[in-house]
């Protein structure tokens, strides 16, 4: 008998285009699970791996996608909890649930993770093997497509409002960066009850877009100094600062922005070294300075609850679906940094 396959997009080498390809379909562990995979969000990470090749993968070729939701086909003997048909989404990394972050419920932090298109075999396929650790359920009413972003393009900027930025209802929040993450920031900021929210960026629609999202004033950085535009329109600095682009130039961006107190929570990854203010100032006006990596279960648990109860419309998030075919198409738009992409998405069974 013929072993079953499936279609899965696979990286062969940074900068060429993906290869659709005919594999077998992964068979689960004893406490994995086989999703069929119903969408995969396409995000930053993506286009390091596959356009930038400036995040290495642990081999080619591998199948990409971290962003991921879908229905159970298969359990492992030992899963439990679980049940064949049921809707789930995906932690964006394998996660262990032994180690001492995930006891401790920070499996941002996963001493043995293993991301998904980077580590493992991803989600860009129309089938995933996942452990069950890593799944959560998806409420009645969220659409796959809305839980598949919800695993990173929201969690991500959730975690830092939340878990490392602890923003708290009235405080001025400043998103530097307002492209799908910062996007969410916004909206985020504004439905846990920012008092007054600034969005930075160079490019006109997302500043646009941030503004309609919620966002109070927004700044060009290129045509003004952010944190003094930031003091002649608020009065102060901001109390919390999240930083989204990962530059040295933005990271010090954040730091200028703050009010006396203020804490900077940087999310955007890259290879440049910052600065810090003089010490007589940093220190003297108590500001913090944080990384923020991922996010929780509990983030994207908490996230999920928020949408079917109504809370939390991402409606218009989903800027475009594709069908796994068009997976280099979609990649091509997003590399282009098109300024009105929030999230794109593969639906695999197209």
């Amino acid at each position: 008998m013929t072993a079953p396959h499936m279609k899965a997009a696979r990286l062969c080498k940074a900068g060429e285009p993906l290869v659709l390809e005919d594999v077998l379909i992964p068979v689960p562990g004893a406490d994995e699970v086989l999703v069929e995979v119903s969408a995969c969000g396409l995000c930053g990470t993506d286009i390091h791996l596959a356009v930038d090749g400036d995040i290495p993968v642990s081999r080619t070729p591998i199948t990409l996608g971290h962003e991921a939701a879908g229905a159970i086909a298969a359990l492992g003997d030992a899963v439990e909890g679980f049940a064949v048909g049921q809707r789930v989404a995906l932690f964006p990394a394998a996660i262990c649930g032994r180690c001492r972050f995930c006891r401790a419920g920070r499996e941002s932090l996963c001493e043995n993770s293993k991301v998904y298109g980077m580590s493992r075999d991803g989600a860009l396929a129309q089938f995933v093997v996942a452990p069950a650790f890593g799944l959560i359920a998806i409420p009645d009413g969220v659409s796959l497509q809305q839980a598949a972003i919800v695993t990173d393009g929201v969690a991500t900027p959730f975690h830092a409002l939340r878990s490392r930025g602890a923003m708290k209802a009235g405080e001025a929040v400043a998103v530097i960066g307002c492209g799908g993450l910062g996007a969410h920031a916004v909206l985020l900021a504004r439905l846990m009850g920012a008092g007054f929210i600034v969005a930075i960026d160079l490019q006109p629609e997302a500043r646009a877009r941030a503004l309609e999202l919620g966002a109070d004033l927004a700044i060009d950085p290129a045509a003004s100094d952010a944190g003094k535009a930031i003091r002649t329109s608020y009065g102060r600095g901001v109390d919390l600062a999240l930083e989204f682009v990962g530059r040295a130039v933005s990271v010090e961006m954040a730091i200028r922005s703050l009010d006396i107190g203020g804490r900077a929570v940087i999310v955007g990854v890259g290879a440049e070294r910052v600065q810090l203010p003089a010490l007589v100032s940093f220190v003297g006006r108590e500001a913090a300075v944080m990384g923020s990596f991922g996010m929780d279960k509990r983030d994207i648990e908490d996230l999920l609850a928020l949408i079917a109860r109504g809370r939390l419309d991402l409606s218009r998030s989903i800027t475009q679906t594709y069908a796994l075919g068009e997976i280099n198409e979609a990649l091509t738009r997003l590399a282009r940094k098109d300024a009105g992409v929030v999230r794109l998405v593969v639906e695999p069974w197209r």
